[in-house]
């Protein structure tokens, strides 16, 4: 019975419900006895489970007070390493902030399926944090991002019409993922991970190898994996876009000395832009309008594709590729029976079962891949409307939505170093 209750009670700690309750009242004994307390041990991995959320809210606070307060990049170089150390190699990168999107997703859909607690909270505390101080998980505190910050060396700006394109690669690819997960098909970002290998020391080579041209990228061009592929760096980028404490270079006056653009290697410093072409408002306008108009154009046909291709998608999900799989045996039952075939009848498998819960992840896959497609057209449409504005600025300006606070560009800003050396570094 003892050890009944001491596994209960281990199960209910992983959830991260820390102390279970009797269900039933102790008996009342007249004899003045006093029941022991009892101690259980926590297990190991309890144990790391609460360091890991204590150590992400730690990194988080000294990054936000690094680039909020003190503006200085060594703090992030130093929480980078441990960064790495401890979630990338020691922790082999789990549990994942970016991962945990697909868990949050999956539960909101299917009651059955249990969230843990520590997942939960290395989704929602970088979101919290962004909020408040912009993206400081992704400075230094999430191992993808450190590992491509301490590697890379020299920074090769990108055009700009080409970075905003490949920035709807993220977007798209935390759609799709919402799509699998939510269909209980497969968690896709974490099936195609490219640094998970690293950290483990083995794994796919082909993502590995997918991994290694990343990093040999990120030598040369700032953060390729956070700005074009991370599906969660882009939800980050929502929340530090309306942030309340923003990243400031310096409190003196812009000089448009160019310095901290040229320094920042994700291209988050807006140069000073004028209208160079003398195009007229009227004509501005009119194509912003124009963009506009076909936005619902392009939601639509997003929808329709989606909905179109809904079935093809669908297989690849178990249960439908299993049910064709049997109705081909059943079509053609000379054929060789496959592992999944065997497994199927060997434990008595009943097609009409099947047959049921094939139809319904299709029909999942109806609804979910149209409405997968609605976000797309909208992705595509306010990327084409992103890039027809062309607003005036005449003085260099920080993106707060594409800007990872990793700190490189606060040391080259001359006004900086005159409020630093006067000792001005209040917000």
């Amino acid at each position: 019975m003892k050890n009944k209750i001491v596994l209960m009670c281990l199960f209910l700690l992983q959830l991260g419900q820390g102390v279970a309750q009797n269900r039933f009242p102790k008996p009342d004994f007249e004899s003045g006895y006093k029941y022991p307390e009892i101690h259980y041990a926590v297990s190991h991995e309890d144990l790391l489970v609460i360091v890991d959320i204590f150590l992400l809210v730690l990194l988080m606070g000294i990054v936000s007070w690094a680039v909020i307060k003190k503006r200085t990049r060594k703090p992030i170089i130093w929480v980078s390493v441990i960064s790495v150390a401890y979630f990338g190699f020691f922790r082999h990168g789990c549990v994942c902030s970016i991962g945990s999107i697909q868990n949050i997703a999956l539960a909101l859909v299917d009651s059955t399926y249990v969230l843990p607690l520590s997942v939960l909270l290395f989704f929602i505390l970088p979101v919290l944090f962004a909020f408040l101080f912009g993206r400081v998980f992704c400075a230094g505190v999430c191992p993808f991002g450190a590992l491509q910050e301490l590697v890379h060396i020299k920074s090769y700006k990108l055009p700009r019409t080409l970075s905003i394109i490949l920035g709807m690669i993220p977007w798209i690819y935390l759609i799709f993922a919402l799509l699998y997960a939510i269909t209980r098909t497969s968690f896709i970002i974490c099936h195609f991970d490219p640094f998970v290998g690293f950290f483990r020391l083995g794994g796919d080579i082909g993502m590995i190898l997918f991994g290694a041209v990343l990093l040999i990228l990120a030598l040369f061009v700032g953060r390729p994996f956070c700005r074009f592929m991370c599906p969660y760096g882009a939800l980050l980028s929502l929340f530090s876009s309306v942030s309340i404490w923003k990243i400031r270079l310096t409190d003196k006056s812009c000089i448009n000395c160019e310095l901290c653009h040229n320094a920042c290697p994700v291209d988050a410093i807006r140069p000073p832009y004028t209208n160079k072409v003398n195009e007229s408002r009227e004509r501005g306008v009119k194509r912003l309008l124009n963009y506009f108009v076909l936005l619902p154009l392009m939601i639509l046909c997003g929808a329709f594709l989606m909905r179109l291709v809904s079935n093809e998608l669908s297989r690849s999900n178990k249960d439908v590729r299993l049910y064709e799989m049997v109705m081909q045996h059943e079509t053609n039952p000379g054929e060789v029976l496959s592992v999944e075939l065997e497994a199927f009848y060997g434990q008595g498998g009943v097609i009409n079962e099947l047959a049921e819960k094939a139809e319904k992840v299709q029909s999942d896959y109806n609804f979910y891949a149209t409405i997968a497609g609605i976000l797309i057209g909208l992705v595509i449409g306010i990327t084409l409307i992103e890039l027809s504005v062309k607003r005036t600025r005449k003085l260099y300006e920080i993106d707060h939505a594409a800007c990872v606070g990793c700190a490189r560009c606060f040391s080259y800003c001359p006004q900086y170093k005159i409020g630093n050396e006067s000792g001005n570094t209040s917000l």
